[in-house]
């Protein structure tokens, strides 16, 4: 309720960046085949960025603002918490599909709050600023609906089965759409502590509050009134997740699971700690991150750092804190020896866990079967923001030089000559995985039906190659071609650090029209005719029960899925279903 008077009574002091008239819009992907000047701002890159942000507005769910850009969007899941008689419409589609999840979502936001304070100026250069301001506050606005009460979580709108049983527009999306919730009989300890994270980092870029002068600072988006408002949602959610017993938040909604299952809480409330005690200037909150890093003994970890897993980024932050205000106690060089420890790892060789592939990608293993773009991105967005504070000369250079080498292969300069951006170059995918944009609605013919696909997602990051630096570029091959809002988060915060100052063109602009389709391989993704390697065309236990889902959900005619699926053997590990 509180919540609710404050935005009744306070419009004004609330008020967002006035967006551009005329607004931007994607240029045709031609455009991306053009070097620029060579000038700073770079204009390749300023446009990048603006297109990376463009597919969050393809996102969107709800009404839609009279501002809105894409006009092949409708609004659509009006009535979303109706069946709790709440108003939790609005807020964005995760993926290809119509669920909305808090989970990841906070993950996002976290992850593009905290890159925009850092190098936020990039954001202002490229004067795409207005629009970073009007998708966070499309992302908090839904969050906040999502947080109805002190001890109270929505993390999740619809059922995934029968959500991702139906492939089509957003004018039919199934019904009902339940919503999903965690509380103080239920909770869910790494749900509440990620959003509390997601609102402390962004409150601490609307209260313009800079780690580091070793960056560039936050963009020009500062509104007292709104961080303070973010700050109230994140100490409740911190409290509710510190106070209710620990709880993975999937024990509590064994639905939300089926999608986005965590494995952990402990770096969640080490992470939301961390934010807190820069939004709050406490010393106590720092040392209770502390407490968490030891107590879940996180040290020594080697995995990826995502929705899921915030580990990686964690001796990162604090490192940035205890440089920032020494007096929290934390020892900096305790933390960059960690740091280093896991960076060193990936640029120098040697960490288990990951390795770089033939083609350049860093590649995780597990974590990079399904959507191997996004643990490369979040590496390097680690490895570039690092390596402004690394203990060394050549540590900086290095970790620059390796993050570096995974935004050229995702922007082209890799095997396939691919940049993996929807929209940004002739050579882009075309056939990304979404019912939003696909313009088709028959289920058992997702990559003919129609041919070409109806609308561009510009700026939608897809899921990328797989481990043997293969782009199939069809629509029905998930994890390569999927695009989600986690996706993006990286490679935002890095195309902002290159509109800083970056005078070279992303690597695409040197990729001429044709170039992917002389590489594009034959056959369709573990065809057994094209490569022995994936043992034969046989589904994997996932595959099997995803096809029961959809032909059980669907009702879709049995042979023509399953012909498309006899010559499919990935796993699924991100998700428990097939759409």
């Amino acid at each position: 309720m509180w919540t609710l008077l404050l935005l009744l009574f306070s419009p004004i002091s609330l008020a967002q960046v006035p967006l551009p008239q005329p607004p931007f819009l994607p240029p045709n992907a031609s455009a991306g085949a053009i070097p620029s000047s060579g000038s700073v701002p770079n204009s390749q890159w300023s446009t990048l960025l603006g297109n990376l942000i463009y597919f969050y507005d393809a996102q969107r769910s709800g009404t839609l603002p009279s501002t809105n850009r894409v006009p092949w969007r409708n609004n659509s899941a009006v009535n979303d918490g109706h069946d709790v008689n709440l108003d939790l419409s609005g807020g964005y589609y995760d993926a290809g599909d119509y669920i909305k999840c808090t989970f990841p979502l906070s993950f996002t936001v976290m992850s593009i709050c905290w890159g925009a304070t850092d190098f936020g100026k990039g954001y202002d250069l490229a004067n795409q600023t207005p629009y970073l301001d009007d998708m966070l506050r499309w992302s908090l606005d839904w969050l906040m609906k999502a947080h109805s009460s002190n001890n109270t979580l929505f993390v999740q709108i619809a059922d995934a089965n029968l959500d991702n049983a139906y492939w089509g527009g957003d004018q039919n999306i199934p019904q009902p759409r339940p919503s999903y919730q965690i509380n103080a009989t239920s909770p869910g300890t790494d749900a509440a502590a990620g959003a509390a994270a997601a609102f402390a980092a962004c409150s601490n870029l609307y209260s313009n509050r800079i780690f580091s002068n070793a960056y560039s600072g936050p963009a020009t988006l500062q509104n007292t009134s709104y961080a303070t408002l973010l700050l109230e949602h994140a100490t409740q959610l911190y409290s509710f997740a510190t106070s209710a017993p620990k709880t993975l938040y999937q024990s509590s909604v064994p639905q939300a699971g089926e999608a986005y299952a965590s494995s952990g809480y402990g770096d969640e409330l080490a992470i939301a700690a961390l934010f807190l005690s820069w939004a709050t200037n406490s010393t106590d909150m720092y040392q209770q991150a502390q407490s968490y890093w030891s107590q879940y003994a996180l040290a020594g970890y080697n995995g990826v750092f995502n929705w899921d897993t915030k580990t990686p980024g964690l001796p990162v932050l604090f490192a940035q804190i205890a440089q920032a205000n020494p007096s929290f106690g934390g020892n900096m060089s305790t933390w960059q020896t960690e740091a280093e420890r896991y960076f060193d790892g990936i640029v120098y060789g040697g960490g288990g866990g990951y390795s770089t592939r033939e083609g350049g990608l860093l590649y995780y293993n597990g974590d990079s079967d399904d959507a191997s773009l996004n643990p490369a991105l979040n590496a390097a967005m680690l490895l570039r923001r690092y390596s402004q504070i690394a203990s060394t000369q050549d540590r900086k250079q290095d970790y620059f030089n390796f993050a570096q080498s995974q935004v050229d292969y995702v922007l082209g300069n890799n095997p396939m000559s691919a940049p993996y951006v929807v929209g940004s170059n002739p050579n882009s995918p075309q056939n990304p995985h979404s019912a939003l944009a696909s313009g088709g609605n028959d289920i058992s013919n997702i990559n003919t039906s129609p041919a070409q696909e109806a609308y561009v997602l510009y700026g939608a990051v897809v899921g990328g190659p797989d481990k043997y630096d293969r782009f199939f570029d069809i629509r029905g091959d998930w994890p390569e071609t999927e695009a989600a809002l986690d996706y993006n988060a990286p490679l935002l915060t890095l195309a902002a650090m290159h509109v800083l100052n970056s005078t070279a063109d992303p690597f695409f602009t040197a990729l001429g029209a044709g170039s992917y389709a002389a590489r594009k391989p034959a056959g369709m993704p573990c065809d057994a005719a094209y490569d022995e390697g994936c043992g034969g065309p046989a589904l994997s236990e996932g595959g099997k029960v995803a096809l029961g889902v959809v032909l059980g959900g669907a009702g879709v005619v049995i042979g023509g899925l399953v012909g498309w699926w006899g010559v499919l053997c990935w796993k699924r590990e991100r998700e428990g279903y097939l759409f």
